[in-house]
């Protein structure tokens, strides 16, 4: 019998997920179906229980529900619980959902191994104090970064910042005025702004020499990309990598397999 699973968000159209999922299982000989489903802004939860209902085994989540999942997770991991978002669900049977946040490991895995850029020591910059901003910070200070949060509130780049290190100096939270004279190695931007098309107040003395422009967000030429690039970001890359190595993760979590990243990365890349 073939294994249902799904993606939840409000946009999902977009999404890329369903694709992915049928290479994974082509690749590895997976019985699985996976589908894009829209749930209502104010019907996540709702949705998760239909799913469990129809017997679905888990799901991937995104924009916006990242927070409302963590909360019906019963079984979730440690780092879920540290970045208090997660990503993928998967149900057992009695009712209990395991959750974790594979957002984490496909950014780092994209930058580190697909695009060859080291973060050891970097001066990192992430745009953002939301769900995307939680579900990665972590992992970027593993990684011993100096890392700093900019967000329109810098309450909430502050308390993102508070909540998760307790040495100030190691992470800082703060406003975008705040980062006029600055200059960064790695600039993430985590915010949906490419969603809408939207530009972010960003200085244009941003970008050190050599610099890795990042936008999480994928399937579009965002304006942070453009502007990246007309500033003189050295590498300038979407999010196609990171979704493909979260997917990945999230594949392992439901399969116990874990598929191969590099070909659908390139088939994926190559249909654009």
């Amino acid at each position: 019998m073939t294994d249902r699973y799904a993606v939840i968000g409000n946009p999902i159209a977009h999404s890329k997920s369903p694709q992915i999922h049928k290479m994974f299982a082509e690749q590895t000989g997976q019985d699985i179906s996976y589908e894009a489903i829209l749930a209502p802004l104010d019907g996540f939860a709702a949705t998760v229980e239909r799913l469990r209902k129809e017997g679905y085994k888990g799901c991937n989540v995104t924009v916006p529900f990242k927070f409302e999942a963590f909360q019906l997770a019963t079984q979730p991991t440690e780092r879920a619980q540290i970045m208090r978002t997660v990503n993928t669900l998967k149900f057992f049977y009695g009712g209990g959902i395991f959750g974790d946040n594979t957002d984490s490991t496909g950014l780092i895995h994209d930058i580190l191994f697909n695009l060859g850029f080291t973060l050891n020591n970097k001066r990192v910059l992430l745009i953002g104090a939301g769900g995307a901003a939680y579900g990665v910070v972590l992992s970027l200070v593993d990684m011993d970064v100096k890392l700093t949060i900019v967000n329109r509130s810098a309450d909430k780049a502050k308390t993102l910042a508070s909540s998760l290190i307790p040495n100030e100096f190691t992470i800082i939270g703060c406003g975008f005025d705040e980062i006029v004279s600055q200059q960064f190695d790695v600039v993430i931007n985590a915010t949906s702004a490419g969603l809408t098309d939207s530009e972010l107040p960003l200085p244009p003395t941003l970008f050190a020499p050599g610099a890795l422009a990042y936008d999480m967000m994928y399937g579009r030429d965002t304006p942070f990309m453009k502007f990246a690039r007309e500033q003189g970001a050295a590498v300038v890359s979407d999010g196609l990598g990171m979704l493909v190595e979260q997917a990945a993760e999230s594949f392992f979590i439901w399969r116990g397999v874990r598929p191969e990243t590099a070909p659908v990365i390139s088939a994926l890349r190559t249909a654009k």
